[in-house]
């Protein structure tokens, strides 16, 4: 008969075992103004990169201005899990609208083609869990810096390279024709 006993060294190897930990406040977390056609911004709160996981994954916020969207895409490694805080809009989920709200939760599986669109006059605001990592990646390289409490910039355009950065990063496919969808 085996008995485990909970000793001095047991409680040492749970130490061992001691994942990270941190918290972060409203306007911690890397952030980044983001172009058209989505606008508004994101902010990269956890990722295997910031904190020490032991699996890859990007945690954050995504902010929609309103009468934006985010263009139809595919992530061909990526799973997507979405819960709306704030605001309302639409998914477009293997091309059928879905409606939206604070409460609501969308989760993606890979190569699922899948689009945000908030035709309303509020931002739409979400958190997103992106597994494995690299949506974070995807941000930093296509938006540029932003400070909490800075006034919103003029709408920018994608980088030229976005497609190359699409393919490095996170994407399976991706409308490069967004200009007349919405």
């Amino acid at each position: 008969m085996s008995v485990a006993v909970q000793g001095e060294n047991a409680v040492d190897k749970a130490k061992e075992r001691l994942g990270d930990a941190r918290i972060l406040g409203p306007d911690d977390g890397e952030s980044h103004w983001q172009p058209v056609p989505a606008n508004g911004h994101v902010r990269c709160l956890f990722s295997d990169s910031t904190v020490k996981s032991t699996n890859r994954f990007a945690m954050g916020t995504q902010t929609v201005a309103p009468g934006c969207f985010i263009r139809e895409h595919t992530h061909d490694r990526n799973e997507e899990i979405i819960f709306v805080v704030s605001g309302r809009g639409f998914v477009k989920l293997d091309g059928e609208e879905h409606p939206i709200e604070p409460g609501s939760a969308v989760y993606l599986g890979v190569n699922r083609k899948h689009m945000f669109i908030n035709p309303g006059p509020d931002p739409l605001t979400f958190v997103w869990y992106f597994t494995p990592g690299g949506l974070d990646d995807f941000f930093a390289q296509i938006g540029r810096p932003r400070t909490p409490g800075e006034p919103t910039p003029e709408p920018f355009a994608r980088p030229d390279n976005v497609a190359e950065i699409e393919q490095r990063t996170v994407f399976g496919w991706t409308d490069q024709d967004f200009a007349s969808r919405g």
